[in-house]
């Protein structure tokens, strides 16, 4: 605990340290190469954060693997998230303070998370619960943030009741991950959607029932029987279609994401025949307030076995563009880490 509490102590210097820098090349897509970097690449702000961890996201994958245009400048540090400690005092924020940063744009049009050192906004920068450390605060990342704004949304819309029956789309990624774990220690009765291969992974996450992908993916009628009470989603298209026309009466779909399809052909049959409502959850400009309460959830919710659970692997910076391509291929179960300092 007090290892990843404390300032990682490393040869580097905010005038020289190791960076994955992405620079445009002619064809419109990114070349990606660790560098010795400077100042001069990070982004700009008043406070400095010598970073311990980051993750690999969704959107971080697209951004490696050029399969999306997420990168907004050039050269630029991508890593839509990170945490470590405070390098010199700011604002409220003294030296060697943990602190983490998601969402904001950092890493798309502003550097990021895969780097020694990131600079940015003081203000952008939240203050990590007590009982949550550096590197489970990246276990967590923006997918367990985003899973928590999910959750929050379910309990929040006075319909969805603990116990209550919720099925999770793309369950065995990171936001999945994080909501059959959140849910399950909530008390909820959970059903993941995955491939056969996830089985056991979210069987010890708390999920009570593997649906395949493909039966939740067939064409649907505009009202199916009812089965949920409430759903999280991160993979929209068809799977989002037929969660909305399976749920209860009065039931909330919370939708995150768009790993499938950005689509959904639907009707307002499940709206205005079964009151169902579908909650837009966004993690990146939220304000303050919300953000902080979906940290209090994780902080208050998980124990330090399901970090460990959730957390896949950790890769130094010259092996994040490889680990994207687990990401986008689905090759893998709940959260890769990005440690700068193994590089």
């Amino acid at each position: 605990f007090l290892f990843y509490n404390c300032s990682i102590m490393t040869t580097s210097s905010p005038d020289n340290f190791k960076a994955l820098v992405a620079r445009a090349n002619d064809s419109g897509k990114n070349d990606f190469a660790v560098e010795t970097a400077d100042t001069s690449l990070l982004a700009e702000g008043d406070a400095l954060v010598q970073v311990q961890w980051s993750g690999i996201n969704y959107k971080d994958a697209l951004a490696l693997t050029n399969k999306g245009k997420i990168l907004r400048a050039s050269p630029i540090i991508p890593g839509v998230d990170y945490a470590g400690t405070i390098v010199a005092d700011v604002g409220n924020f003294k030296v060697g303070d943990v602190v983490v940063l998601t969402g904001r744009g950092v890493g798309e049009k502003h550097s990021g998370g895969f780097a020694q050192y990131a600079r940015t906004k003081a203000e952008w920068l939240t203050t990590l619960p007590a009982n949550i450390n550096a590197r489970q605060a990246m276990v967590c990342g923006t997918a367990g943030v985003t899973a928590a704004l999910c959750v929050l949304a379910l309990e929040t819309s006075g319909h969805v009741k603990s116990g209550g029956s919720i099925v999770v789309s793309g369950a065995s990624g990171g936001v999945g991950s994080f909501a059959v774990r959140l849910l399950a220690r909530k008390g909820y009765q959970v059903s993941a959607i995955s491939r056969p291969a996830a089985a056991d992974y979210l069987r010890a996450l708390g999920a009570v029932d593997i649906i395949p992908r493909e039966e939740m993916s067939a064409d649907c009628r505009p009202l199916e029987k009812s089965r949920w009470d409430g759903g999280v989603d991160v993979v929209g298209g068809s799977i989002l279609a037929r969660m909305l026309a399976e749920t209860n009466y009065g039931g909330v779909v919370a939708a995150c994401g768009l790993a499938a399809d950005i689509s959904l052909n639907t009707t307002v049959m499940p709206f205005i025949l079964r009151g169902v409502r579908l909650d837009g959850v966004d993690s990146v400009a939220i304000p303050d307030s919300l953000r902080q309460k979906a940290w209090q959830l994780l902080a208050d919710t998980l124990s330090d076995e399901d970090y460990t659970a959730i957390e896949s692997e950790a890769v130094g910076l010259d092996s994040a563009v490889t680990a994207a391509h687990k990401v986008i291929d689905g090759n893998f179960n709940g959260r890769i880490l990005v440690s700068p300092d193994n590089v």
